[in-house]
């Protein structure tokens, strides 16, 4: 038998604009964009180990860390998330999770496959843990290791009190898991000065970059956890030891680990370097002046914000709670077939109760705050219209 070849690839290939404001990705500058257009290298080359070499720094930075172990990962933020369980995690190790959403309950399933024992700590439904049930779950279960997001993308919750949770984990010998892939750079983040032992981020979201890189970077703390670990981590693609060696961390020459993607570096660095060229303060202000404003709005319309207390509120992923009656699926649909613009619905424990947009990148402007609520309103206003109208027939 012989498969001939798919007439689909015979045509030219048509990439609608689209404006992208759900949850991520965000959309790249024209600066990451023509980045990327530049000749592939070998991912060996000493000019792409040069590359690889600034985008280390440039985590450092918005990381503000100064660890050694700090490279990516090639994956999407999933793969920042696996990394960090499958190196702190032998079998039976006490895993305690912090859910916000769904991130946590998907950090459970993981380190379950990496043999740890896990637990849950988990806030009511629409807010934030408080330090308090935190304390006290540490009293009662004693964890090796404690995950946390930052930002839940699925609900639009920030997990404040890192600083705290960070002294708390060094209280216990705890080693402290940050995700921070839908909150950095819509908020504040120490990692140094908190006392973090993982972080990752997205390079999709507030860093304006393509998914397929996710930052990452360990704690000398936690380095020596890894390094004096039972036996080897389970998932040879995710030992930060040797992807530490291909990045050039440990002082020790360069291995070949797995073939990296310039192009996606080249983006990256770009992202970075124009992220660290407006400055992190600036960066952070900007996005909270632009959820500031969409909350305020949102309250204009007569709409209502999912998270109660404002404080709890992420900046880059705001959830907004769906009217009555009104189907969000078809406000989506509705926004992007007429404006090739981009409303999320909810994920996990949010889906059906909100709509999710994301001001991250080069969509955190006032400009698209206000055309993205002008959208949404016309687009509920129509669905509504549409209601009444079945209705009456």
């Amino acid at each position: 038998m012989e498969v001939p070849p798919p007439l689909v690839l015979k045509r030219p290939l048509f990439v609608p604009s689209k404006t992208l404001m759900g949850p991520g990705p965000s959309n790249c500058s024209q600066r990451v964009l023509e980045a990327m257009s530049n000749p592939v290298l070998g991912h060996m080359h000493p000019e792409c180990l040069q590359i690889m070499d600034e985008v280390k720094e440039g985590i450092k930075y918005i990381f503000q860390t100064l660890n050694d172990a700090t490279m990516c990962i090639s994956g999407a933020g999933h793969s920042g998330m696996e990394a960090s369980l499958c190196n702190l995690i032998e079998d039976n190790d006490v895993v305690l999770m912090g859910i916000t959403g769904v991130w946590g309950h998907r950090a459970a399933d993981m380190a379950r496959r990496y043999g740890a024992d896990v637990r849950y700590v988990e806030a009511s439904f629409g807010r934030a843990l408080t330090l308090e049930e935190i304390r006290f779950a540490f009293d009662t279960h004693k964890p090796r290791v404690f995950f946390i997001a930052q930002g839940d993308s699925s609900t639009g919750i920030l997990q404040r009190h890192i600083r705290e949770i960070g002294e708390l984990c060094r209280q216990h010998d705890c080693y402290l898991v940050v995700d921070v892939v839908a909150s950095l750079g819509g908020t504040h983040f120490l990692m140094d000065e908190w006392k973090v032992d993982v972080a990752y981020t997205g390079s999709q979201k507030a860093l304006g970059a393509p998914a397929g890189l996710t930052p990452i970077s360990f704690s000398k703390r936690a380095l020596t956890h890894i390094r004096q670990r039972k036996s080897k981590p389970k998932v040879y693609y995710f030992d930060i030891l040797l992807i530490g060696q291909y990045w050039g961390c440990y002082g020790t020459p360069r291995i070949y680990h797995h073939t990296i993607s310039s192009t996606l570096l080249y983006g990256l660095r770009e992202a970075l370097a124009h992220f660290c060229a407006m400055g992190l303060k600036s960066v952070v202000q900007r996005h909270q002046e632009c959820s500031a404003r969409l909350q305020l709005e949102i309250e204009e319309l007569g709409l209502e914000m999912f998270v109660q207390h404002e404080a709890d509120r992420l900046p880059t992923v705001n959830t907004i709670k769906v009217p009555f009656g009104v189907d969000w699926k078809k406000v989506a649909d509705y926004a992007m077939r007429k404006y090739n613009l981009e409303i999320s619905g909810g994920l996990g424990p949010t889906v059906e109760h909100v709509f999710r947009i994301g001001l991250m990148g080069e969509n955190a402007t006032l400009e698209k705050v206000d055309m993205v609520l002008s959208i949404l309103n016309e687009a509920i206003q129509s669905i509504k219209l549409r209601a009444v109208e079945r209705s009456k027939i």
